[in-house]
């Protein structure tokens, strides 16, 4: 194999723009383009730490799943158990009092858990998906490596501190553990659940629903989610996703807006206001300013056009073929969030995969990737790892020469050789 062939073109940069301190009192971060995945902005956010209640996004991912693959449906009823039931009767957790002889929908669960944030429920859930909390446990993690998340524990469905769960918590747990995953893998997991089910933003933009409303069963259930229109700390665009609130994490939020077509994802982990005290206000008021953050300062961009010439690779060689060489250029276009002021902050680099091809060739066929680097800078990526490139491809057919085409290449590719050989010969003589 030829070794990887690399051509770089730099056009004349501006000063890459130095990150902008939003002045954030959370222990973590994050902002990413819900679309691309692009990272925007992050802080400490490879670090573990309490997620509490925005476990329940992997919860709703899996049943969501299994709504969609059939294996439970929205009308199934569920059956009350003691562990649901104890837990259930806790006020002081958030909870819709479940009773002890009851049956309840999976959509009725499912409304609790991500409106009210209902933990009985989510434990409801859990047990119906995979019979216990304990065998649910397995696929919140066969799920979570699936996506590729990473620093993570999952110790229960919901997202509580075991110590809360009337020592029925999941088996091969601790008493008291309790939820981690740094922030990087909490954006990843909402990311992949916009993604895959968005759906879940037609329930959790809810501010306010009855559960089992026309019953003596009936309770409010008001959103935690204080962002959401006609709610304290409204915030234009905002429809979703799972806050969590914990003695252990502190005040947490995984928030998503929408604006002008721009979707992003903020999550910010255990806020606190400017004396160091944790509240719902400090989680808000973070995500409020890398919304601000992000909806006025990043924009789409185009940094490479689709079908690009290459000025110092406009072709790459062919041998064999009744052509020579062949035109290259990109496949498609390349877009993504950044600063509107640094789009001139960013070059290119062409990464072929050979030095050159051998006919028969046909047009489209890959031959290496137009890299997108930033000049000086940071640059955080995509949630998902994805390089900053497009596929380079040829941009005709190249047919395989003839027999007698071919037999006067290799003569002229002998004599070329040999005269070659000769001349060094000679000048090696002087």
């Amino acid at each position: 194999m030829i070794p990887l062939l690399m051509v770089s073109m730099f056009a004349p940069m501006s000063q890459a723009s130095a990150e902008t301190d939003l002045g954030l009192t959370v222990d973590a971060a994050i902002l990413i383009d819900a679309e691309s995945g692009k990272i925007l902005y992050e802080q400490n956010a490879d670090t573990s730490l309490g997620i509490a209640s925005m476990t329940k996004m992997m919860t709703e991912y899996l049943l969501l799943d299994a709504i969609k693959e059939g294996t439970v449906s929205w009308d199934q009823e569920y059956r009350v158990t003691e562990y649901t039931y104890k837990v259930s009767q806790d006020r002081a957790l958030s909870n819709v009092p479940l009773r002890a002889d009851g049956t309840y929908t999976i959509r009725e669960l499912y409304e609790a858990m991500v409106i009210y944030s209902a933990n009985a429920a989510t434990i409801a859930i859990a047990e119906t998906i995979a019979g216990t909390e304990t065998e649910f446990l397995k696929l919140m993690n066969a799920k979570a490596e699936e996506l590729g998340l990473e620093g993570y524990k999952f110790v229960n469905s919901s997202g509580l501190n075991n110590v809360n769960l009337y020592g029925m918590h999941p088996t091969g747990t601790g008493a008291e553990d309790e939820n981690v995953m740094p922030a990087k893998s909490v954006a990843k997991l909402a990311y992949h659940l916009l993604k895959d089910h968005p759906e879940v933003l037609e329930t959790s933009k809810i501010a306010k629903k009855t559960f089992r409303e026309g019953t003596d069963d009936a309770i409010e259930m008001s959103n935690w989610n204080f962002m959401l229109p006609g709610l304290v700390f409204e915030y234009a665009g905002v429809d979703g996703l799972k806050t969590g609130t914990t003695n252990f994490a502190g005040h947490c939020f995984t928030g998503t807006a929408e604006r002008n077509g721009t979707r992003l994802i903020a999550v910010v982990m255990k806020a606190v206001d400017s004396k160091g005290v944790g509240s719902y206000e400090a989680r808000f008021d973070a995500t409020a300013k890398l919304f601000d953050y992000g909806f006025s300062q990043f924009t789409k961009q185009e940094l490479v056009p689709a079908d690009y010439v290459i000025e110092d690779q406009k072709t790459i060689p062919v041998t064999k073929g009744k052509e020579d060489s062949v035109g290259i250029a990109t496949k498609e276009d390349l877009s993504f969030m950044i600063k509107s002021s640094d789009k001139d902050a960013y070059t290119t680099k062409l990464v072929l995969d050979e030095k050159e091809l051998e006919a028969e060739v046909k047009e489209g066929t890959v031959v290496g990737k137009l890299v997108v680097e930033r000049k000086e800078g940071a640059d955080y990526g995509f949630i998902d790892g994805t390089e900053l490139s497009v596929d380079v491809v040829t941009t005709s057919d190249v047919e395989r020469a003839g027999a007698v085409s071919l037999f006067f290449q290799g003569v002229g590719n002998f004599f070329g050789n040999l005269w070659g050989s000769v001349t060094g010969f000679v000048g090696g003589l002087f």
